[in-house]
């Protein structure tokens, strides 16, 4: 029997085998290394966004991560600080030797959100925005593409597809959690996907188990266990007072937490053959 033909093309392994490898100023994803993208889920203020990199970047993070234009489910929540968040992103980045990770909502806000970040992120309910994965296809920088809370494998490799076919091919696919029957955490986190993704890709997929859990406490085993499938890398919400955050507190790091998490993210990713992009053994030493 043959077998069936793919209706993704570009993205799929049969297209190009080797592993497509992100490049970054400071960094890269992929090629067997694995990055940490860390970060509050949104920026609030100054002393916030400056406050939480200074910590980061005594592990040398290089990613930052950070709401500017934050979709939220309620039109009452708290929804960004818009384009003074994206400066105080960047300049924050900036300081401290940082690369930006922020969302983009709208096609009329690529131009905008691409001046100030280096990694435009595609958040789960724009996966299927395809004028939005048109105009992402048409800039010179990489982007996030986290999968749909209800979306199947095949629908977020089209979705990939769409941005490669434009002619950009710096695609990151991010696994976020999909949406089931369970209700004891935010989201169902689908690790199966990393394997699979691995054998039918050549993108790097990173993991975020922030929103794949939405619990602060299940963010290490789980983040663990996503190395353990073969991912490239993990997103991460880190803030410097959880408790009075604006926006998924209950699913962000505290310090303390993340400090922790940061030397067995080493330590089991030096055990599956990875080189970490970050220091952990020069802070807790």
């Amino acid at each position: 029997m043959e077998n069936k033909r793919k209706p993704y093309q570009l993205v799929s392994r049969e297209w190009k085998q080797s592993d497509t490898v992100i490049e970054l100023k400071n960094t890269r994803i992929g090629a067997g290394s694995f990055s940490v993208i860390a970060g509050p889920c949104a920026v609030e203020n100054e002393d916030q966004i400056f406050t939480i990199c200074e910590f980061l970047s005594k592990f040398q993070i290089k990613l930052l991560r950070g709401g500017a234009y934050k979709p939220r489910t309620s039109p009452y929540s708290f929804q960004g600080l818009k384009k003074e968040g994206l400066k105080l992103l960047r300049q924050a980045a900036d300081k401290y030797e940082m690369e930006v990770v922020t969302e983009v909502m709208d096609t009329n806000l690529v131009d905008e959100v691409a001046e100030y970040a280096d990694v435009l992120q595609v958040g789960t309910r724009n996966m299927q925005n395809y004028q939005l994965l048109r105009a992402l296809s048409k800039i010179n920088k990489p982007v996030l593409l986290k999968r749909g809370m209800s979306s199947t494998l095949e629908e977020w490799l089209l979705a990939a597809e769409y941005i490669l076919s434009g002619g950009n091919n710096n695609v990151i696919l991010c696994e976020r959690g999909i949406r089931t029957f369970e209700t004891a955490t935010r989201n169902t986190l689908d690790l199966s996907m990393v394997p699979l993704v691995k054998s039918l890709s050549h993108l790097p997929i990173i993991v975020d188990p922030s929103q794949g859990t939405g619990l602060r406490d299940l963010i290490t085993p789980m983040s663990l266990a996503s190395i353990a499938a073969g991912a490239d890398g993990l997103i991460l919400e880190v803030h410097n007072h959880p408790d009075e955050a604006m926006s998924d507190g209950d699913q962000s790091l505290y310090f303390d937490q993340f400090s922790d998490l940061m030397k067995k993210v080493q330590n089991t990713s030096e055990f599956f053959g990875k080189t970490v992009d970050f220091e952990s053994e020069k802070v807790l030493r």
